[in-house]
């Protein structure tokens, strides 16, 4: 069985574009690879979160991704700041990282012109992180979006490199794990793009969306006036509009407000109406869910030992592999 890595952030809620995109396809995944999941706090580090707030969200996000199905009696799901072996991993890769490659990232470039106040060594070193995050486990495979992929051509970078300084073939080249067809874009209430808390709080749909707020959200999405002729084709804002009913609504329900369009019979406001519906009805298990696990801190905390103890296994046999190649050995 191969090994899946793949980090979650450990900012934010879930909305219903992780849950389509990624989630749902990590539960396929935990079924079929050994699968590690970890919610990256040390990376949240960069920002300087309040104590407070990262134990929080870091709690908060744990509980949502077991709310939407990760079983950790299947997968590895663990707190990055759990595994020491990583920062040890980290500092290793750092001596064999340089300076130029690294101001040539393009996260670098981008979180600098966003954070000019707040250049620090953790975004110079994130990609030796995040190739420690993976080198650890010895992963095959890393599910990345777009965004990600310069990160994980630089972990094959460090890997091989760390190959050639000492003469082994130790650590293999990680692949992007491809979802392909089965990877869902869900647009977001804005009209356009992706759905996102980036793009605003009042852009997604978060699982723990309260009804009342679901409904304001979507009564709120962007529409426009309505069809001008018969069959015309949809405007993106209305497309993403029936994009977000078919993830979430029955197909008759599509079918009814598509021929209503075609007709140009729709009200916008019954089809936002019936989508916050479908919406809240959608939504409703996990929000339970969510409450439920909340509440119940000595399942976290079991979860939380179990994983990291799985995790352990892993990263350290790796860590006293590396240690042993670069020649470290202990006295007496």
């Amino acid at each position: 069985m191969e090994t899946v890595v793949s980090g979650i952030r450990s900012t934010g809620n879930l909305h219903l574009g992780n849950y389509f995109g990624a989630i749902k396809n990590f539960l396929k995944m935990q079924h079929t690879h050994r699968c590690y999941f970890f919610i990256a706090d040390y990376h949240s580090l960069t920002t300087h979160p309040h104590p407070a707030d990262l134990h929080n969200t870091v709690k908060q996000v744990l509980v949502e991704y077991l709310a939407c199905g990760i079983d950790p009696e299947v997968a590895t799901i663990y707190i990055q700041s759990d595994l020491p072996e990583t920062a040890e991993l980290y500092l290793l890769m750092n001596m064999n990282a340089y300076v130029g490659e690294l101001e040539r990232c393009t996260s670098f470039k981008d979180k600098i012109r966003n954070h000019a106040d707040n250049v620090n060594a953790g975004l110079l070193t994130y990609p030796v992180l995040m190739a420690a995050d993976i080198l650890i486990h010895k992963a095959k495979y890393v599910p990345v979006g777009k965004d990600q992929e310069q990160h994980l051509e630089m972990t094959r970078q460090f890997g091989n490199r760390f190959n050639r300084i000492y003469d082994v073939e130790y650590f293999e080249e990680p692949v992007a794990f491809n979802f392909g067809t089965e990877l869902v874009k869900i647009p977001g209430l804005d009209g356009s793009g992706k759905m996102g808390k980036s793009e605003g709080e009042g852009n997604a749909i978060f699982l723990f969306d309260a009804p009342d707020a679901i409904r304001k959200k979507v009564m709120r999405a962007v529409s426009d006036a309505g069809p001008t002729e018969e069959n015309q084709k949809k405007p993106e804002t209305i497309e993403n509009l029936f994009t977000l009913m078919k993830t979430v609504s029955k197909p008759e329900t599509v079918a009814f407000f598509d021929e209503q369009y075609n007709t140009m019979k729709v009200r916008y406001g019954d089809l936002k109406k019936q989508l916050a519906e479908d919406m809240i009805t959608f939504v409703a298990p996990f929000r339970e869910r969510i409450l439920e696990l909340s509440n119940d801190n000595d399942y976290i905390n079991k979860v939380v030992k179990q994983g990291a103890e799985k995790a352990h296994e892993s990263a350290r046999k790796t860590v006293e592999e590396v240690r042993e190649i670069i020649g470290f050995k202990r006295f007496g």
